[in-house]
């Protein structure tokens, strides 16, 4: 970023530039910013998925950013209660601690799968009648 690249330019003209990266450092470097570059990829995805398809996507998605995805840090659950409102209805605390719960199982649902038990339960919730 700093050299006006995203992470996807900066491996492409690493792997077009034919360097030879057989061992050494540069190597190692370049494979682990590849792999967390795939991570938050398809971290970005599952969190759209979630947000598009969920019958509470929309509002699940606003409790993941404020509360993980917002490069900025919030002090306390105050301060993010107060940013949800710009979205929906503030919640009770309660409320918001059970739905961020609720956000993060059906996140973690579409990232790392789920039992066969479980598959018709959340399609209910991503496709309603």
């Amino acid at each position: 970023m700093q050299y006006g690249n995203s992470i996807d330019e900066f491996l492409d003209s690493v792997y077009m530039a034919g360097m030879d990266l057989a061992d050494c450092e540069i190597r190692e470097h370049t494979k682990s910013i590849e792999r967390s570059n795939k991570m938050l990829k398809l971290l970005n995805s599952s969190v759209q998925l979630l947000r598009e398809n969920h019958k509470n996507g929309e509002q699940y998605y606003w409790i993941l950013y404020y509360a993980f995805l917002s490069s900025h840090e919030p002090e306390n659950t105050e301060e993010i209660l107060d940013s949800l409102e710009k979205h929906m209805e503030r919640p009770s605390y309660r409320t918001y601690f059970r739905k961020r719960d609720k956000a993060i199982r059906a996140l973690s649902m579409i990232l790392w799968g789920y039992t066969a038990k479980e598959t018709s339960i959340l399609l209910d919730k991503f496709f309603p009648d």
